[in-house]
């Protein structure tokens, strides 16, 4: 069986299969690593420690911090190539960083990444998807990956794909699916596990405005108790979904705070963008 790419293959990481004696035990250990902690705004469970990353004398990356506490909903902006994508992925572990610490729920990403990944549900950039799959053989293998018990699983799998509108492709080949029905078997296997941290790149490409509607009713229920962070170009997106913008140009952070605060002067928030970006770039 292959798959577009391998990073498939890190998310279903071999830690999270460890084995157990009965299936009894693997599925205490899941349930307590997918408990989600009760709402506190004051817990930090998205932490950027002077991230960086160099590709010989290129910083992809270049001294980002910033932290997100428990219940934000945070959009993370700037132009093509400004390094959105890469500090995500640090954040989330697939990347090693070349300066600096990402944390999740308080874990390492690089020491403690298989503790951090049970907290956390990525969904990469078009992310990769086995083709020759199903969606519902798809989430029944991430499902096993993470040591669900039979019944979590089925009660887990049910619940995404009515969440994600799955149902009259859920036996079909993701192969012969759409763009758009490919990016929300994306979205369902992140949800799966129910974590308390979401990290979303782009997570309505490819979908037509009714489902894009569908996803930003979606992060509005989750962001009442889970931490999101997602990066778009759409700012109507930013206005619906977000409270924090979090922008970054040429790897450098340019703007930390909350969307009231990012239009300046009776600003749009494009103009405020390209305010933000092309002043940094002329420094």
């Amino acid at each position: 069986m292959t798959a577009e790419s391998t990073t498939i293959d890190e998310t279903a990481d071999p830690g999270l299969t460890e084995k157990a004696p009965a299936e009894s035990t693997a599925t205490e250990n899941t349930d307590a690593a997918t408990t989600q902690t009760a709402a506190n705004p004051n817990t930090t469970m998205i932490e950027a420690i002077g991230l960086s990353k160099f590709y010989g004398e290129f910083a992809a990356s270049r001294n980002v911090n910033f932290k997100i506490n428990q219940g934000e909903v945070v959009a993370f902006l700037g132009p093509n190539g400004a390094g959105k994508s890469t500090t995500m992925k640090l954040l989330t572990g697939f990347l090693a960083p070349s300066e600096g610490i990402a944390k999740i729920a308080g874990h390492n990403m690089s020491s403690q990444r298989i503790q951090g990944l049970r907290k956390l549900g990525y969904l990469p950039e078009n992310g990769p998807l086995y083709l020759d799959m199903t969606p519902h053989s798809l989430l029944s293998f991430f499902a096993d990956a993470r040591g669900m018990s039979r019944s979590r699983r089925n009660d887990r799998i049910e619940a995404v794909v009515d969440l994600c509108d799955l149902s009259s492709v859920i036996y079909k080949a993701i192969a012969k699916l759409s763009k758009g029905y490919r990016q929300r078997v994306g979205m369902a296997q992140a949800l799966l596990h129910e974590p308390d941290v979401l990290i979303m790149d782009e997570p309505t490409a490819g979908l037509d405005p009714n489902q894009i509607q569908e996803v930003r009713n979606t992060m509005s229920r989750l962001g009442k108790d889970r931490t999101i962070l997602l990066s778009t170009h759409i700012m109507q997106e930013v206005e619906a979904m977000a409270s924090r913008v979090i922008m970054i140009n040429e790897g450098e952070l340019v703007y930390d705070g909350a969307m009231s605060s990012l239009a300046e002067d009776g600003e749009t928030l494009d103009q405020a963008f390209r305010r933000l970006t092309i002043a940094a770039d002329r420094i």
